[in-house]
């Protein structure tokens, strides 16, 4: 596993080399970073990310297209991508928050030399499903604080994860200083109007105080509880009042239900959907919200040209691009 560009030290700013023993990479000046597992590690294993961790690890096949025969993450990247993804070919692609590698499998197969990051251990799944290309490679950073020198990328990629950084708008500085001149930027955020309902927020504000862990089986353990309900109410929605009830009880329920949106997915998938997004917005630390214009206003902020900022998918979607030298 190569990097595509190369790796430098966080602190000094001087090469990194793998060491004899492939166990850490080193520096000059005497630095070292671990590699376990088989991923190069810049930050500590534990960190303010480990739900998502501990989530895709547990889960880390159940959204990839290749695992469920069909074409969910290829069709929503095309769509974030402008409607192509003919131009990712041999192309180096840094992929922020790339989680257990939904979309990093589709950048590969769409010919990307693909730089995939997380906060998380989310990256050992990510490794475990992507590993048996050559064109990849995957560590554990802050996109914050990355392992490289600035402007390297020719396509920046960031789904789904800036609304979870502590700050949206130092995050998309940070993504904007990778992007090479004349290169892209893509992205989404979540927007005002996000569904973080009542029960939600009470939930999740009581979450937040216990262990990654204890949120995980709580989550397990409404979901066995609420998605009966969500299937029966589904089933019998063709019903007048009981889709009136239906539509009341998805307001009530703090279980994700995505039977309107992905009816494909079967029952099972549909149950183990409703698990990860439902982990994902009651075990959040941070949650942001930011408008279209908003998000404009910050890629304008840091010298981005050709931004696209538009509402939908989970909120808001953007592309832009950085100036020519």
């Amino acid at each position: 596993m190569e990097s595509p560009v190369s790796l430098q030290c966080l602190k000094h700013g001087l090469s990194l080399k793998i060491n004899e023993t492939d166990s850490q990479y080193e520096c000059l000046s005497g630095c070292v970073f671990p590699v376990v597992g088989e991923i190069p590690r810049f930050v500590a294993m534990q960190n303010y990310a480990d739900s998502f961790g501990l989530q895709w690890n547990r889960f880390r096949s159940d959204q990839l297209d290749s695992c469920i025969g069909l074409s969910i993450s290829r069709d929503r990247l095309t769509r974030l991508m402008g409607g192509t993804l003919d131009h990712h070919k041999g192309k180096i692609v840094l992929e922020a928050g790339c989680g257990a590698g939904r979309f990093t499998e589709v950048l590969l197969i769409a010919g990307a030399d693909v730089f995939a990051v997380d906060l998380s251990t989310a990256v050992e799944a990510n490794h475990e499903n992507c590993r048996g290309y050559p064109n990849y490679f995957v560590c554990q950073a802050d996109i914050s604080s990355l392992p490289v020198k600035a402007e390297q990328f020719d396509i920046v990629l960031a789904i789904g994860m800036v609304q979870h950084t502590p700050s949206p708008e130092e995050t998309i500085a940070a993504l904007c200083s990778q992007v090479k001149p004349g290169g892209l930027l893509v992205f989404d955020h979540y927007t005002y109007g996000y569904a973080l309902t009542l029960s939600r927020r009470f939930i999740r504000s009581l979450l937040l105080r216990r262990s990654p862990e204890f949120g995980f089986r709580f989550c397990m353990k409404l979901v066995s509880i609420f998605w009966p309900i969500h299937r029966l109410l589904w089933k019998y929605r063709y019903l007048r009042r009981v889709d009136t009830l239906r539509r009341m009880f998805l307001y009530v329920s703090p279980v994700i239900d995505y039977q309107a949106a992905y009816s494909e997915l079967g029952p099972d998938l549909l149950r183990t959907w409703a698990l990860l997004d439902t982990h994902d917005t009651l075990t959040d630390v941070y949650k942001h919200l930011r408008s279209a214009e908003e998000i404009s206003n910050c890629l304008q902020q840091c010298q981005m040209r050709n931004i696209e900022t538009v509402y939908g998918g989970n909120g808001v979607e953007a592309r832009a691009r950085k100036p020519d030298l």
